[in-house]
């Protein structure tokens, strides 16, 4: 897959298929879509595409709103990646580019740029200024420009209608079942290590502090989860904890991962934890004691789950 950052630097030397949209998550209705795209390009001798969009257009023209995405947009390319497509266009969003017509977006992207022959999209798909275009525009101004449209129907993608909004909501509320089972795969968080309070040291359960660069990627509700992460290449298991650490009066969120079985300094390591489980909320506890107690108790739940599921 070739990664572009910039309509204006694409130039096809073939005919293309497009696909187009924020896809945040990948999930299994996006996977879908986009396999579909994938297999009618090399059937047809085409080159499969897909447009996206980054910031998320919601990041420029909802400033006020405090917009939290499924992935990060390295994420997104790791993903795409996996399912063959031959170029992914990552075009910058902004005002300017929101002002598009639909006439305009079809004529002068898809037909001028993109070279598209055909456009796959799924159910209730609408572009250009004020969302204005639609499947019925689409159709329109496929029979005056040459290209074919093909939607995707809500029942062909899966009998629950699965959206980034739904899985973000899960994640939001500790459904982490239901966000893993409609993405397709563990939902993750990636971060560097850095050092922490060394409370976990002291009680038994060292920690590796987890901070995340990008304040647009979503992080789940606060509690301990189980995890995973690939480590010099071994893959180690852990629980992970979200929270403000209210039993030592913590002010700040904080991301921390005992791992089990792991005994090396992964200060400044870049690590990418999925989450597994949601095994309990976050509380505040009486004292170091009890709290050493519950994690004794947490750690003892991950290891027959991991024995009994894994």
């Amino acid at each position: 897959m070739e990664t572009v950052y910039s309509i204006s630097d694409f130039t096809p030397t073939h005919e293309t298929y497009v696909t187009i949209g924020t896809f945040d998550g990948v999930h299994i209705g996006h996977q879908k879509i986009i396999k579909k795209l994938v297999d009618q390009a090399k059937k047809n001798d085409k080159k499969s595409v897909l447009l996206t969009f980054f910031p998320h257009p919601r990041m420029v023209l909802q400033k006020e709103a405090s917009v939290k995405l499924i992935n990060t947009i390295n994420e997104r390319i790791d993903l795409l990646e996996k399912i063959g497509l031959d170029y992914l266009i990552i075009h910058p969003f902004s005002k300017e580019f929101s002002r598009l017509t639909a006439l305009d977006f079809v004529r002068n992207i898809l037909v001028n740029q993109l070279k598209t022959s055909k456009l796959i999209i799924g159910y209730d798909h609408h572009f250009g200024k004020n969302r204005e275009g639609n499947i019925e525009q689409l159709t329109e101004f496929s029979h005056i420009y040459n290209f074919e449209v093909e939607e995707i129907p809500a029942q062909d993608i899966d009998s629950v209608a699965v959206s980034s909004t739904k899985i973000r909501n899960a994640l939001k509320e500790g459904n982490l079942k239901t966000a893993n089972d409609y993405l397709g795969y563990n939902f993750s968080l990636k971060g560097k290590v850095v050092s922490g309070n060394n409370l976990g040291n002291k009680i038994g359960y060292p920690t590796a502090n987890i901070t995340i660069e990008e304040d647009y990627k979503l992080i789940p509700k606060s509690g301990v989860y189980l995890v995973k992460s690939t480590i010099d290449n071994t893959m180690y298991y852990g629980m992970m904890n979200i929270g403000n650490r209210p039993t030592v009066d913590g002010r700040n969120q904080t991301i921390e991962v005992n791992f089990f079985d792991y005994s090396g300094n992964l200060y400044d390591a870049i690590l990418r934890t999925e989450l597994i489980y949601f095994i309990r909320e976050e509380q505040k506890f009486d004292s170091i004691e009890a709290l050493t107690k519950q994690l004794q108790f947490d750690k003892n739940f991950c290891l027959n789950y991991i024995n009994n599921n894994l």
